[in-house]
């Protein structure tokens, strides 16, 4: 389980878009391992420059190479749709530049520790990546923080831009109006879903047997009877870490619990261990790795106590009385989730789940499609009728703590072609991303001609979205 604050963590869509970047990035002499080529093969020059930026042949021949390998389409003259976009790109940057437009390094920093701890997971290990990218691993996250900084300030140079921009009624019917019915967006079945939590019960006896027994760890662990990372592997309950001894890897105080992070940046001695830490994933123990500028490598161990059985019979019993009183009546769902439920958060929205699926259309709704309900909360849903009420039944929360949960089939919307009757908030926003990408448009047509481009005559034959590239 992560002791990572809660955060949006990269989808795995932007896992690859972001490794594209990066690739993009380095030297030509850092190249996959399915396509790599010597270090003279290509002559690096400047194809072009816009601003005071230049682009470099290698950044676009490196894009190419990574979508090959990825199997990923190259339609068209990549040489001159990839250069373009990187231009596009530039563009908001220098007016950036010129606004001073700032970022938040705290977001940044958070953004890419979790981007890097994601690449680790997805190719294996820290020293595979290094593998990969042919660099250490500080310099692959440096780079990595150069893009997160640019990206950001590109989309808050776009957000000044947009800002403002709104529909009318009139515009959205307009705007339905000229899409062609079968070029609707297809809304696939979908529900929403309440959840009333239980968190039973944990005795007093479980939690101390649990420090006690970190408590023996650290002895043995300081007293040199045992290594740290022996220990983790064997019985630390982080299934992410412990195959790694319980190395974490680099991350900015920002990107841990608070509660986490005060303990383990306050460390300094890597011989030693840190005394027990409480987060919502369990109890730790950590030991210092490394302190690099505003980061950290550490090793942990997490256990967790185990509900006893009598509690957990408690806590299903309860749920199942709270069924009972809602299918005759008694009660609504609503009323119960506030009285009943022990889990903070699920009582702001009377139980409402929420859809964190950063790659769904439906992300940060009350909206999911089966695939995208928690599994054992699907196998459920999905024979419910509207206004059916589950049985109880045992679960993991997201922390990988034990939870009984009743779930209520709250709607249920059969799939469709997105309509204005049903889906108007839908095609209001459809209508207002295709405004904003129009105003888009023509900012950077008005910027194309107050902007020093110099683009190399190889490139000048090319068929660009923009034609403002090449000056008359």
């Amino acid at each position: 389980m992560s002791i990572y604050r809660s955060s949006t963590s990269p989808a795995r869509w932007m896992i690859a878009s972001m490794l594209l970047s990066l690739l993009a990035s380095l030297p030509l002499t850092a190249q996959t391992p399915q396509q790599k080529t010597s270090a003279g093969s290509v002559v690096d020059e400047v194809i072009w420059t816009v601003g005071d930026e230049p682009i470099l042949k290698s950044e676009i021949e490196n894009q190419k190479l990574y979508m090959r390998s990825q199997g990923m389409p190259l339609e068209g003259n990549p040489d001159c749709y990839l250069t373009e976009q990187l231009a596009v790109q530039m563009l908001f940057l220098n007016q950036a530049k010129i606004d001073s437009i700032s970022v938040d390094n705290t977001k940044v920093d958070r953004f890419v520790d979790n981007f890097m701890e994601s690449l680790v997971q997805q190719i294996g290990s820290r020293e595979r990546l290094e593998e990969y990218f042919n660099r250490p691993y500080s310099s692959i996250r440096e780079q990595q923080r150069i893009m997160a900084v640019n990206n950001e300030i590109v989309r808050q140079m776009q957000q000044k831009i947009i800002q403002g921009v709104a529909v009318t009624p009139t515009e959205i019917r307009s705007y339905y109006a000229q899409i062609p019915q079968d070029s609707l967006p297809y809304i696939p079945d979908v529900v929403e879903v309440q959840a009333l939590r239980i968190t039973p019960d944990i005795e007093l006896a479980a939690i101390d047997q649990i420090k006690e027994q970190l408590r023996s760890y650290s002895d043995d662990i300081v007293a040199g009877r045992r290594d740290f990372s022996t220990i983790a592997r064997l019985y630390s309950q982080d299934s992410r870490t412990s195959l790694r001894g319980g190395e974490y890897g680099f991350v900015a105080r920002s990107s841990l619990e608070p509660e986490f992070a005060q303990v383990v940046f306050a460390l300094s001695d890597t011989k030693q261990v840190s005394p027990i830490i409480r987060t919502a994933t369990g109890y730790h123990i950590v030991q210092l790795i490394e302190k690099r500028d505003n980061t950290i490598n550490f090793r942990h161990i997490l256990l967790k106590p185990s509900v006893a059985p009598d509690k957990l019979q408690q806590a299903v019993n309860k749920a199942d009385s709270v069924a009972v009183q809602v299918r005759n009546g008694k009660t609504s769902f609503d009323e119960a989730v506030v009285l009943c439920s022990n889990v903070d958060e699920t009582k702001n929205n009377f139980g409402l789940l929420l859809n964190e699926d950063y790659e769904s259309d439906r992300y940060g709704t009350a909206l999911f499609t089966m695939s995208e309900l928690q599994q054992d909360f699907a196998s459920y849903v999905d024979k419910m009728q509207v206004g059916d009420i589950s049985p109880a039944f045992v679960s993991q929360d997201a922390n990988g703590n034990t939870q009984v949960v009743l779930l209520k089939l709250k709607q249920r919307i059969s799939g469709h072609r997105a309509d204005m009757a049903t889906d108007f908030q839908l095609i209001k926003q459809l209508a207002l991303q295709d405004k904003k990408q129009k105003e888009l448009d023509k900012w950077i047509v008005q910027h194309q001609k107050s902007t020093y481009i110099r683009i190399s005559p190889d490139y000048q034959q090319c068929d660009f979205k923009y034609p403002g590239w090449i000056k008359k």
